[in-house]
This record gives structure tokens, C-alpha cells and sequence, in this order.
């Protein structure tokens, strides 16, 4: 099996399971029943229960959700205004490329745990601090990303040759370059979302992120971590999702730059 195969297998468990998260889950993952604490994994609760006697299954499924959808929401806000900052620097060169690279090596220069840990002393901590952290700290990315492409592009012939039949900026923009950054753009869109995942998880983990009672899987590991050696389990189980989510996604991102060299070489040939 090739890697885009894994990944797509990966991805495409943790992704079904989330999604039935949404509309099932065998408990209530808030629910507290002291009784049941610490309960090892068994067929009534596969992945055990917690230190409150909550379903960590049903957590899991929950929070997954969460820490996707966070993920991909801030990725994609970060792409698309990393992306067009990068358009305007790369196409219009000079004052608009000097000034975007300063802006991009000064976000660049807060790392987004730091930037998180900044956005909690105004706001409270939760979803709003992550996404936004998470979104500045991947315009940068999607910013230089697209630079460079455009900067290789802007200088092909058939956008010299659209240039010289009097097309406008826009109008070259929109139908020449945009269309050409996919490929390069999908590649960062899956790097990013693995890296994502794994600042959702810290910064939960630090405890600015999704706040009790909601669950995410950077949550349940910080909770966890007291009664590792009690229950093992609680600290395996959502450690394994995050590490399974972010293989998934750096498999694709592998493939897709294996397929885009295959397919240049077959060119050149």
C-alpha cells in the first residue's frame, strides 16, 4: 500500500469516527459517574473511563471533532490570507514584496504557543484564542509558498502572452496564476493541518485552549497526565489519535509532492 493510500486510510478512520462523534456517542461524555472511575478497557467501554467515570470512547469521539474542526478552520483562514498577500507580493513585486516579507519574517517571529499564551492575557482562553493563534501563525507559510510560485510563473510565456493581448492584472491573476497554485497550495494545506493538530493538543495541553467541560484531545491528555501511572490508557488513547492524525496528513502531503515530481519528470521527458 503507496503512502497516499495510508494516509487516506488514516485520515479516513479518524474523520468517520468524528463525524459519528457528532451524532452519536455511547455516553455522554460529560457525564460524571464517580462509581465507574478508572474502569479499564473492556467491550462496555473500549477505551476505558476516566477519573471522573466518563467514557473516554465517547470523549474521544467529541473531541475529535473539536480539534479537527478548530484545525481546519484556522488553517484554511490562514491559507487563504497568506495566500493572497502572497499573490500581491509575488505579481506586483518592489514596495508590495518588501513590505509582506517584513510582515511575514514579524509574524514569523511569534511562535503560535507564544502568540496563544499573548491572545489569552486579553481574551479568555478557548476556541477563539486557538484559531486565531493558529491562523497567524500559518499566514507566513501560505505567504512565502505562494510568493515563490507566482514570482516562477508571472515570467512563463503564456502569461507574457496574455500581457502582451492587453489582459489586466486581474484578469492574469485570476486566470493564469491562481490556477497553477493549487498544487503547491495543497501541499502546504496538509503540512499545515498536521501542524495544526499537534498546536491544538499543546495549547489545550497548556490549558489556553477549549476549557472543561468540552472536550478536545489536547484536553483529555492534559487531564490524564496526573494518573498516568494509575490508568495508562487515558494517556495512550488520545496520544495515539493525535499521532495517527498527523501521520495521516503528512502522508498525503508526501504523495502529492511525489506525484508532482513524477508528473514534471514525465514532462521534461
Amino acid at each position: 500500500m503507496d503512502k497516499r493510500r495510508w494516509g487516506v486510510l488514516l485520515i479516513g478512520l479518524v474523520f468517520a469516527l468524528t463525524i459519528v462523534g457528532y451524532f452519536y456517542t455511547p455516553y455522554d461524555p460529560s457525564e460524571v459517574q464517580i462509581a465507574r472511575r478508572f474502569a479499564p478497557p473492556s467491550i462496555k467501554h473500549p477505551f476505558g473511563t476516566d477519573h471522573f467515570g466518563r467514557d473516554v470512547f465517547s470523549r474521544i469521539l467529541v473531541g475529535g471533532g473539536v480539534s479537527l474542526l478548530i484545525g481546519v478552520v484556522a488553517v484554511l483562514l490562514g491559507s487563504v490570507l497568506g495566500a493572497a498577500l502572497g499573490l500581491v507580493a509575488g505579481f506586483r513585486g518592489v514596495l508590495w514584496d518588501e513590505l509582506f516579507m517584513r510582515l511575514s519574517t514579524a509574524l514569523q517571529s511569534f511562535p503560535s504557543i507564544l502568540l496563544a499564551l499573548l491572545l489569552a492575557t486579553i481574551w479568555e482562553p478557548g476556541i477563539q484564542v486557538l484559531i486565531w493563534s493558529i491562523t497567524i501563525g500559518n499566514i507566513p507559510n501560505f505567504l512565502r509558498v505562494t510568493r515563490s510560485q507566482v514570482l516562477s510563473i508571472k515570467t512563463r510565456p503564456y502569461v507574457e502572452a496574455a500581457r502582451a493581448l492587453g489582459a489586466s492584472d486581474l484578469r492574469i491573476m485570476v486566470r493564469h496564476i491562481v490556477p497553477n497554485l493549487k498544487d503547491a497550495l495543497t501541499v502546504q494545506f496538509t503540512v499545515s493541518l498536521a501542524g495544526a493538530i499537534l498546536v491544538e493538543a499543546s495549547l489545550s495541553y497548556l490549558g489556553v485552549g477549549l476549557q472543561p467541560p468540552y472536550p478536545s484531545w489536547g484536553r483529555i491528555l492534559r487531564e490524564a497526565q496526573p494518573y498516568a501511572s494509575l490508568a495508562p490508557w487515558l494517556v495512550f488513547v488520545p496520544g495515539l489519535f493525535i499521532a495517527i492524525t498527523v501521520i495521516g496528513f503528512n502522508l498525503l502531503g508526501d504523495n502529492w509532492i511525489f506525484r508532482r515530481e513524477e508528473a514534471l519528470i514525465k514532462r521534461i521527458q
